[in-house]
């Protein structure tokens, strides 16, 4: 009776794992019914830019993405809700291991090159992996980027980093990684613009759906958007020419 009673302690206090999660962008991912932004980590957004190794444009954030799922694979995972986004309060912070590894996707993450340290409030949880991943150029470091806030944020003038950056070539290496005409990611269709007006509502841009009639008009979009989720937890607003879609009568 004892060693049932105790075995119940246990299975309370040991953390659950939720099936299924669902891998947003290299730093964003939803596990049992909460989005989490991995916490201490600046890692890449879905439509970020960088340079390679070759001194190719490289979809880095998109790696990034894919990075993240092939940490998971096809295992459960676990976030302890460290509470809401200080940007988004309808996301959580978080710090989330797959079943069966000691060290959180946070730290792999930063670990392999993916993802930058966060220091916050003095704090530099996962300094340590950024200095070995910066080393040994794994991951982002390999190329030439400037750091995932700045880049979402619209910092063209931002620190270029990575051991591929080439002074001489500064100019060149900006137009690469904030193209007038930056490519779609799959399945990320909304648009999303710098606006100074945007800031009235305290937000950074606006994002245009397919429902906006400045939709079309839009050709050049600063930044692509695989939901409104992330549009607005990017801080972005909603243009206020969009229309809710209406079923017309036969």
């Amino acid at each position: 009776m004892r060693w049932f009673v105790l075995s119940l302690a246990l299975l309370a206090t040991s953390p659950s794992f939720a099936a299924s999660p669902a891998v947003r962008d290299g730093g964003t991912i939803d596990v049992g019914g909460v989005t989490y932004r991995l916490s201490g980590i600046d890692a890449p957004a879905a439509d970020q830019l960088c340079i390679d190794d070759h001194a190719d444009s490289w979809a880095c954030g998109a790696d990034a993405r894919d990075q993240l799922t092939k940490l998971i694979s096809d295992r459960d995972v676990h976030c302890e809700d460290l509470g809401p986004d200080a940007v988004y309060k309808k996301w959580h912070l978080g710090l989330c291991t797959a079943q069966g590894e000691n060290a959180s996707l946070n730290q792999l993450l930063v670990r392999r090159g993916f993802a930058m340290n966060l220091a916050a409030a003095g704090e530099s949880r996962f300094g340590q992996d950024e200095t070995d991943a910066k080393g040994d150029r794994r991951g982002l470091w390999k190329g030439c980027f400037v750091a995932p806030h700045e880049f979402r944020t619209g910092q063209k003038g931002g620190v270029l980093l990575g051991s591929a950056c080439r002074s001489d070539k500064d100019r060149e290496i900006r137009d690469a990684l904030f193209p007038q005409d930056p490519a779609m990611p799959s399945g990320c269709g909304i648009k999303g613009k710098y606006a100074l007006r945007a800031k009235v509502t305290g937000n950074i841009g606006i994002y245009h759906l397919q429902a906006c009639s400045s939709y079309p008009a839009l050709t050049r979009p600063d930044r692509w958007f695989c939901s409104e989720d992330d549009a607005k937890a990017a801080g972005f607003r909603k243009a206020y020419n969009c229309r809710p879609f209406t079923r017309q009568r036969s």
